[in-house]
Formats: C-alpha cells, sequence, structure tokens
C-alpha cells in the first residue's frame, strides 16, 4: 500500500494535533511534518516533497493563500497537491486560495471521514469538488472576483462541445449531471474534462471552474 505524506500548516497547535491524530490512525496516510507559518510550511514543502499540504489560510507572517501560491508555482514543488483548511461560514478568502493554486479545501468542523478523503482524493491528482461542496463555493466566491483583475482573453483552442462541458463544470455538475444534460455518455463526459485540462494548462477540475468563472463563461447569479 502506498502511504500519503502530508505536511499540516496551521498555527493552532490544538488544530495539528486533533489532524495528526486522525490522519495518522488511517492506514494509508502519514504526517511528515507540521509547520506553524507559511514560510515554515513551504520550507518543510521543499525539503520533504510530501504529496499533500493542509494549509490553514490565517497564520502569523505569509497567509495561507501566499503560501500556497509560492508552492505551486515553484517548478522544485508544483506538484505537491494544497488543500486549504478554513472556517467557511467566516473565512472570505477560499476563492483567492483556489486562484493561488489549491486544489480544494476543508471545513475545520467537517466530519473526519471527509477529511481524509478529501486528502486522499487530492492525492490522487483530482480536486475536492463534491457537487454540494463546489456549489457553496461558487455561490460565496465566485461572483468576488479582483476588482483590479485585467479582463481575462476568450477561451481558444477548444471545441463547441468541450466549451458546453466546461460550462456545465462551472456550475458545478457532477460528471453524470453533465452526461445527462448534453445527452451522451459519462466516458465521454470524462474525455471532454481530460482534454479540457490539456488544452486550458489546468491543475485540477476546481481550476476549471475558476477558468469557467474568469472568462466569464459562467456568469455568478447575483442575489
Amino acid at each position: 500500500m502506498t502511504t500519503i505524506r502530508v505536511v499540516l500548516a496551521d498555527d493552532q497547535p490544538l488544530v495539528r494535533a486533533a489532524l495528526r491524530m486522525v490522519i495518522t490512525d488511517a492506514p494509508d496516510l502519514d504526517v511528515a511534518a507540521e509547520a506553524s507559518t507559511g514560510a515554515e510550511a513551504i520550507r518543510l514543502t521543499a525539503d520533504l516533497q510530501p504529496d499533500v499540504v493542509v494549509m490553514d489560510i490565517r497564520m502569523p507572517g505569509m497567509d495561507g493563500i501566499e503560501a500556497t501560491r509560492l508552492i505551486t508555482t515553484n517548478p522544485g514543488t508544483a506538484a505537491v497537491r494544497v488543500i486549504v483548511l478554513t472556517t467557511f461560514d467566516h473565512d472570505e478568502y477560499v476563492y483567492a486560495a483556489l486562484r493561488a493554486g489549491a486544489s480544494g479545501f476543508l471545513v475545520k468542523d467537517m466530519a473526519l471521514e471527509d477529511i481524509l478523503a478529501a486528502i486522499r482524493v487530492v492525492a490522487a491528482g483530482d480536486a475536492l469538488i463534491a457537487p454540494t461542496v463546489t456549489r457553496r463555493l461558487i455561490q460565496e466566491f465566485a461572483s468576488r472576483p479582483e476588482p483590479a483583475s485585467p479582463p481575462q482573453p476568450a477561451i481558444e483552442g477548444i471545441t463547441e462541445r468541450e466549451r458546453e462541458a466546461l460550462a456545465l463544470v462551472g456550475r458545478g455538475m457532477s460528471n453524470t449531471e453533465i452526461a445527462a444534460a448534453m445527452f451522451i455518455s459519462v466516458a465521454t463526459v470524462k474525455t471532454y474534462v481530460t482534454r479540457l485540462l490539456a488544452k486550458l494548462d489546468a491543475r485540477d477540475r476546481v481550476h476549471l471552474v475558476i477558468i469557467a468563472y474568469e472568462t466569464g463563461l459562467v456568469v455568478p447569479r447575483r442575489s
């Protein structure tokens, strides 16, 4: 059995202790190291090359958003996956963290089995994009792009059917739901998603959601 190595980055020792206990109890997971700051998380990631970093957002000095960006854009650590750790109902920085390259997010009060499942999903190269979670993310954060961001160019190099699939991914639909909406098989949807990831140089499905919004392919609903 391959062991998934995890770095925990959180400035609260009790949070790290709780996560360490849960992770080390799983036979396929192991805590490689712990960090209490963003800078320390970057250093440990470079030194240890873990599979996943579980990253808190609010830490002293460098926050988790900047640490995530530096990890995912550094060629030496770009293969390491990052999951943002946050209190969802109060933290308005999750979208920014995903734009920085995170592959998903955990909520501190979510079920323990969901935390372990999220780590496994992200380590496998996918993203934490359960449809209900993605829809909450879109609803809360995708309507808040950075005001100073320049206009994004139109999406080029994809077919109309791929564009249609991307729009549905951006709305938080699962592969089964996309297949039903496009009257195609789930296998074909998976093919479209794989092609979109390659053509758009996207890290994962969450990144596709971000691309769909930032290019205007999907427009957030205003309440």
